[in-house]
């Protein structure tokens, strides 16, 4: 079943001759379920791709649809409620709030959408990303790699319709690179959860079903 549908996605920055084309039409289809890696050097347009999908900017022309909805035809509220509850949105520098725990930080998008979040599904995400004995720490008691599973946490709490994963190995080593990868991968399989997850390490994206790369702006290869 298509979960995610991208249609002739176009970004453009500036004009003339600053006039920089960061997407080129570019269409792709994910089902539900599946764990795709987007790979390409810096400035390829992967990560203006990714935001265009979780409704963190606007194209220039084009579409995405996400579970059957256009959501750029959604009010601004409207587009903010949407990522808050059907996009889980995972960043190379974690992005935790300093004054929360770990276990506040996973619940944020919960309490912010003033939803309950059950104690089961808290303990067994803990459990999961290996977290349980420190759901009490604050993120500056946290090594890089408990931080970025505290985030995949967050990520995962509001059971997203998809995961949009944003160069999440890219500020760790290659260890916690590897377990941040298997957790992923164990998402993906235990929940079920359906995983973007940009990358310019190819390494790292041999873990998803499939792999697209993008260079200027167009896939070059699906």
């Amino acid at each position: 079943m298509e979960i995610l549908k991208v249609e002739n996605l176009t970004k453009i920055y500036g004009k003339g001759d600053a006039k920089v084309v960061a997407l080129d039409n570019v269409s792709f289809s994910v089902n539900k379920g599946e764990f795709v890696a987007i790979v390409g050097a810096s400035g390829s347009g992967k990560s203006t791709l990714l935001h265009l999908i979780g409704g963190v900017d606007k194209p220039t022309s084009g579409k995405v649809y996400i579970d059957g909805e256009d959501i750029y035809s959604y009010s601004d509220d409207k587009l903010a409620i949407f990522r808050r509850r059907q996009v889980g949105l995972i960043y190379q520098f974690y992005n935790l709030i300093p004054i929360l725990n770990v276990e506040e930080n996973i619940t944020l998008p919960m309490d912010l959408d003033n939803r309950k979040v059950s104690k089961e599904h808290l303990d067994n995400i803990l459990a999961l990303l290996g977290l349980s004995k420190r759901r009490g720490h604050l993120p500056n008691e946290l090594s890089g790699g408990e931080q970025q599973r505290t985030s995949i946490g967050r990520a995962l709490i509001t059971s997203p319709t998809i995961i949009l994963a944003d160069e999440p190995t890219g500020n760790l080593d290659t260890k916690n690179s590897e377990e941040i990868v298997e957790l992923l991968k164990r998402s993906n399989k235990d929940y079920k959860q359906t995983i973007v997850m940009i990358t310019h390490n190819l390494e790292i994206a041999k873990n998803a079903d499939r792999i697209i790369k993008i260079q200027d702006g167009k896939i070059v290869e699906d």
